[in-house]
């Protein structure tokens, strides 16, 4: 199995992370919170009462996780486009491939970074959530002193369960998303390419950045329910399922609830998508 594609997808998952995680920060918040009155109430609150670090918090551990997951995801994308076209990556641009074979490449990516990904992701939204201000002498400590000790403290306090909460929403959201998402990017390089030819820089960025887009407006309603399924044991209030999640949250805020996010997602998911797009093809053509 070639391991090319692994390790490009985690050097490029982990450039695309570090450019949109203050945006990811700013979204988590806005779904699992009610404070704010929008992105910007958002953003001027964070920086008042936690400086800019604030919308960084817990990103040293998503990028040793989350980056690695992203391996995943392109890995599996690439490999099971090799045993279901027996055609390897440069070779695609000559023999496309299906949509169909990149639906299901797709979404059998999608799926398997769903299963690393959901203690990471968990961890990672415990984290973003912490408003209090950097520690100072005297002041009482955040309720997660970092990632080690978040992990620990949820399979404590949760058990071995508590690890995987949300799983199964952030599995229903990236399963098709992911079909989507490659299917957006392999139409639109295929569209603006002379046929046989790799796309040009201009192309990768531009069928990243939609591709991008495209994803997170299909996988933002399960965004906010896998997201108020994480938080929901840190408030002892657990949900019984996606369903029940769905259904309280509908009642409870009306069904505007389930695009909370939505704005916020789209804007970082052009820049975050583009970069990682292009340092993945980039570096696939430099090591072939």
């Amino acid at each position: 199995m070639p391991v090319e594609e692994f390790v490009a997808g985690w050097i490029s998952g982990a450039l695309g992370l570090v450019l949109g995680y203050p945006f990811d920060t700013v979204k988590v918040r806005l779904q699992t919170q009610t404070t704010y009155r929008g992105i910007v109430d958002c953003m001027v609150k964070t920086y008042r009462h936690e400086s800019l670090l604030g919308f960084f918090k817990g990103m040293s551990f998503p990028i040793a996780s989350i980056a690695v997951v992203n391996s995943v995801l392109f890995g599996i994308y690439s490999n099971t486009l090799l045993a279901l076209t027996a055609t390897s990556h440069q070779e695609r641009r000559a023999q496309p491939p299906s949509y169909t074979h990149i639906f299901i490449a797709g979404c059998t990516g999608g799926f398997l970074q769903a299963y690393f990904l959901a203690p990471f992701d968990l961890i990672k939204v415990r984290l973003q959530n912490q408003t209090e201000p950097r520690a100072k002498p005297g002041s009482p400590p955040p309720r997660y002193r970092g990632p080690v000790h978040c992990a620990a403290s949820i399979f404590q306090e949760e058990g071995p369960r508590g690890l995987f909460r949300g799983a199964w929403a952030l599995t229903l959201r990236d399963t098709p998303t992911m079909g989507i998402y490659f299917i957006t990017y392999e139409c639109l390089c295929h569209q603006s390419t002379p046929e046989g030819q790799n796309p040009s820089s201009a192309t990768v960025l531009v069928a990243g950045g939609f591709a991008g887009i495209t994803s997170w407006v299909t996988a933002t309603p399960l965004d906010v329910i896998k997201s108020r399924m994480q938080m929901a044991g840190l408030n002892q209030r657990a949900h019984r399922g996606v369903l029940d999640c769905i259904v309280s949250s509908a009642r409870q805020e009306g069904l505007g609830v389930f695009f909370r996010g939505l704005t916020i997602n789209s804007a970082r998911a052009f820049p975050v998508n583009a970069v990682t797009f292009l340092s993945y093809e980039y570096l696939l053509h430099l090591w072939q």
